[in-house]
């Protein structure tokens, strides 16, 4: 594994995105689908609503000097978790050779991550503030953020075209059939045990519900029960 400096590798999603100025017109999305025949039909009004958010990001990521996002390049399909670690103003997260243009999003995951710890959550992730003003916290957070991550790979495959990335596919296809919090809490059991002991106890079939779609999806069990 080498390190790579996030700017080049966000030339993709810049040529993708025109650089800092906001197109006339989003190009309309096209219907996603999956070896085993699933399929996601990306509304057009949901894709420009992604895009006013992933623009001013992707614009902040790539223009701020205040910070740094390290991209350890790795010909493994991780999950962006696997690989997130923060030292003061530097986050580095998964780059993947199999398919570049997937860190133009994974870099998004170091982004929110680093930008709770220096107190800048609230311009990226305005939900993660609560009505009381706190900020959310742990499992919380990190739904938040995945749902954004699912969102904005959404919008980079419908899109841009951008190519398959099997760890982006799979979140993405899970919130899109209700099954994000599964997704996380058993990817994330020990992570996160409290949480998804109180989630199966509320949700009694839904765990093995969500383990029968993903096997049916994908073909293969979900993280965390491999």
């Amino acid at each position: 594994m080498r390190n790579l400096s996030l700017r080049p590798l966000l030339v993709c999603m810049s040529l993708f995105l025109g650089g800092c100025r906001t197109p006339d017109v989003v190009p309309s999305p096209r219907s996603l689908i999956i070896r085993s025949g699933a399929r996601i039909l990306p509304q057009e009004e949901r894709i420009k609503e992604i895009d006013s958010w992933v623009r001013p990001q992707q614009e902040n990521i790539r223009n701020d000097p205040t910070f740094w996002i390290i991209g350890k390049e790795s010909s493994e399909d991780l999950y962006p978790w696997d690989s997130l670690k923060i030292s003061s103003d530097t986050a580095e997260v998964l780059a993947p050779t199999s398919v570049p243009e997937a860190w133009s999003i994974l870099s998004m995951y170091g982004h929110f991550h680093l930008m709770k710890k220096m107190g800048r959550i609230r311009e990226f992730l305005p939900e993660a503030i609560g009505i009381d003003g706190k900020e959310a916290e742990g499992y919380e957070l990190e739904k938040l953020i995945m749902s954004r991550l699912s969102d904005a790979w959404l919008f980079g495959r419908s899109a841009y075209d951008m190519s398959s990335y099997g760890p982006l596919d799979e979140l993405m296809y899970a919130k899109e059939n209700g099954y994000l919090e599964a997704f996380i809490l058993t990817a994330r059991a020990t992570e996160f045990k409290s949480e998804r002991a109180l989630w199966a106890k509320q949700n009694p079939v839904k765990g093995s519900e969500y383990q029968a779609w993903f096997l049916k999806t994908f073909e293969r069990k979900p993280p965390g029960v491999r």
